[in-house]
């Protein structure tokens, strides 16, 4: 079974700076490719940054220069570094991993994390 565990939302002032953590447990689950998006009251869910199994990143035009999606050195762990924070980047953020788990694909999401920019 592969848990998925999120860390690192908070209140952060604007201009300030928060990381978020992604760890995948399970002994026999392989890390493809990864994805944060966030969700702010009242609107859709949108894509924030992505990181494919080659290391390619990709970001939305609204992130792009602030943050940072990469793989950490420990297995299965991705992080989103965000600096120059905005009120707007207020959301509950999620992560999605995608990998293979013994012989099957597996895509799941993390439980949220609260980010609140103040102004």
């Amino acid at each position: 079974q592969v848990q998925l565990v999120e860390s690192g939302g908070g209140l952060v002032q604007a201009g300030g700076s928060l990381r978020l953590s992604c760890a995948a447990s399970g002994t026999m689950f392989s890390l493809n490719a990864a994805a944060w998006y966030r969700q702010a009251p009242g609107k859709q869910r949108e894509l924030v940054a992505n990181i494919t199994s080659g290391g390619i990143t990709n970001y939305a035009d609204s992130v792009k220069g602030r943050f940072t999606v990469s793989r950490g050195n420990a297995k299965n762990t991705v992080y989103l570094q965000m600096n120059s924070l905005k009120p707007e980047d207020t959301a509950v953020y999620y992560c999605n991993i995608q990998g293979i788990y013994w012989a099957d694909y597996v895509s799941k999401w993390g439980q949220g994390t609260q980010v609140t920019v103040s102004s």
